[in-house]
């Protein structure tokens, strides 16, 4: 990320996103998404170049610094594109949409994605991160915009006519079909039953790397445990969790996880942090504490909701959204140590034994520095050093928080200090029950303050949600996600604590969010309500449809008001 400010302010200059502002200083003519780029594009017959990402991405400062901050690529952008540039947490309809085009085009998607759009804003061409020059396999940024400009220019009937063929697809791409039969067990035990094919019993988790968390799915096999007795399902969690909490990819000073691990050993992730997988994961260790009566699943939620509280945490009460992977422009600089550095810190008599247990080499674990991890358990830590293990953990608490103070010294990563509806939402059910399992009045009072500001800050006059807070602007119609992770956590800290102010909330946002995105005549819920702007898709198309999981979790919140006030209409909806 660079905090170059040599060339001239840009449009991106006048947004709130710190994603945008990142690129506010960039030589290439940056559009917001708006009705200026695209009447831009119209007037000019130019294609559009739309860029998506977000501030915590590493590959996405790459790429700014390489290309973006380039003043000849970015000549050639500004004289054949419109540009635009978007931040994929402030519009996940625009990610979500286009996104799903890349994959299509190119069997894979990340980002930053890179799409070249008709005026008509209709995909015709896309990647993820593109290098500078040919690398790598890559063809270089330059020779990708001048190819799809020459083609543009030259065979435009066939690009207009494959774009609306991609169109046509998106369309029905994210339709759901309509199924027969009862909602019973046997569609959980399907699905643990699939879990376990996709299990990876060394390093746990599913599948190779990258390796991603899954804390639904964890959640799901913990429940079809306590159903069944299923012991397999137990295990997958267990071993899941145990092998994260000694990884790199949790942060074994600070609390908290990365999003993903890079390899399949949960050792080296893309540093970056997301209050969504804090928020889950949070919620996934307090369970399998309640099943287990595991102890360290307890200290693994606690640290990671300190975390919260501690780094991401406004003073008026709402979560923010990420910690960026980088620090002065180096992914991971923040939180890796070399051999030296813990021996001055601990003294070197300490740091043995410290090093040993935490995989710290003269080496390194991760490109010549050292990744803390823990690759075996700290009691059988203890048994090979013939230390007793209390004392052992004791002793290293205290290394920890030495090495905790000297960090924060350091230059920390940037934080993405918005705040989303959504994820908000996805918090407050960790903290309320977390205030309960674990004995933490405090968890729930720091819900109750981020549950008290959303609904006084992000609605509008007539009670519909709004997305996106920043700079004392909240922005963005919500989105079916916003209304239901907050409708979930509204009633999960109601349970906690009693007051009628969160039930009323609750049922209040519910009623709104059938108004808005309820599909009366062919049954669940939209993605977008019918408030939203039009995209290429229209509000009735497939497309606009939520995904499974987003009316799958519409169902639930629903399924959870009927219980709690026992309102039928809530319950014929959730069927």
């Amino acid at each position: 990320m660079s905090d170059s400010t040599k060339f001239p302010a840009n449009r991106l200059a006048g947004e709130t996103s710190p994603y945008l502002l990142q690129h506010a200083h960039n030589p290439v003519d940056w559009f917001p998404w708006g009705p200026e780029a695209l009447a831009k594009a119209k007037a000019e017959e130019k294609p559009i170049f739309l860029s998506i990402g977000y501030s915590a991405c590493h590959w996405c400062h790459v790429m700014e610094r390489e290309s973006f901050e380039n003043p000849d690529i970015a000549a050639i952008m500004n004289e054949r594109y419109v540009n635009i540039k978007v931040d994929r947490e402030e519009r996940p309809d625009l990610d979500n949409l286009y996104m799903a085009a890349v994959q299509a085009l190119t069997g894979h998607g990340g980002w930053p994605m890179s799409v070249f759009l008709t005026p008509d804003l209709e995909p015709f061409y896309g990647g993820t991160y593109y290098p500078p020059t040919d690398s790598r396999g890559m063809p270089g940024f330059p020779r990708v915009l001048l190819s799809v400009e020459r083609a543009w220019n030259e065979r435009r009937d066939e690009i207009l006519g494959a774009a609306g063929e991609m169109t046509s697809q998106l369309r029905s791409a994210g339709s759901i079909p309509a199924s027969g039969g009862e909602l019973d067990a046997t569609l959980l035990d399907g699905a643990a039953k699939a879990l376990g094919r996709a299990f990876e019993p060394i390093h746990g988790g599913f599948g190779s790397s990258p390796k991603f968390p899954h804390p639904m799915d964890l959640r799901v096999l913990l429940r079809e445990h306590a159903r069944t007795g299923d012991q397999h399902a137990l295990h997958m969690v267990t071993h899941t969790l145990d092998k994260m909490a000694r990884g790199g990819i949790y942060d074994h000073l600070g609390g908290g996880f990365a999003r993903y691990s890079t390899d399949e050993q949960w050792l080296a992730p893309h540093f970056e942090k997301m209050l969504y997988d804090n928020a889950l994961l949070s919620t996934v260790y307090l369970e399998a504490f309640q099943v287990t009566g595991n102890s360290e699943y307890a200290t693994i939620a606690r640290e990671t909701m300190d975390y919260i509280l501690e780094r991401m945490t406004s003073p008026d009460g709402p979560f923010y959204a990420t910690e960026d992977a980088d620090s002065e422009g180096v992914e991971g600089k923040f939180y890796v140590w070399s051999l030296d550095e813990i021996q001055q810190v601990l003294g070197s008599e300490r740091a043995v034994e410290f090093v040993s247990i935490y995989d710290v080499t003269e080496r390194g674990n991760w490109e010549h520095a050292n990744i803390l991890n823990l690759p075996r358990p700290i009691e059988q830590a203890a048994k090979a050093l013939g230390r007793d293990p209390a004392e052992l953990r004791s002793d290293l608490a205290s290394d920890r928080a030495k090495l905790l103070e000297a960090r924060s010294k350091r230059i920390p990563p940037g934080k993405d200090t918005k705040v989303l509806t959504s994820w908000n939402g996805l918090m407050l059910g960790p903290l309320a029950e977390g205030s309960l399992i674990l004995d933490e009045p405090r968890y729930a009072q720091a819900a109750e303050k981020a549950a008290g500001f959303l609904l006084d800050t992000m609605r509008t006059v007539d009670g519909r949600l709004l997305h996106s807070y920043k700079d004392q602007q909240a922005k963005f119609n919500g989105y079916l996600d916003d209304y239901t992770h907050f409708i979930d956590g509204l009633t999960r800290l109601f349970e906690v604590t009693g007051r009628q102010r969160w039930i009323e909330a609750a049922i209040e946002l519910a009623e709104v969010m059938i108004d808005e995105f309820h599909d009366a005549e062919g049954g669940g819920f939209y993605y977008v309500g019918k408030s939203h702007e039009q995209l290429i898709v229209r509000q009735k198309d497939a497309y606009d449809n939520a995904t499974p999981s987003g009316n799958a979790m519409a169902a639930t919140v629903l399924a959870r008001l009927d219980a709690l006030t026992g309102r039928d209409d809530f319950e014929a909806l959730a069927r």
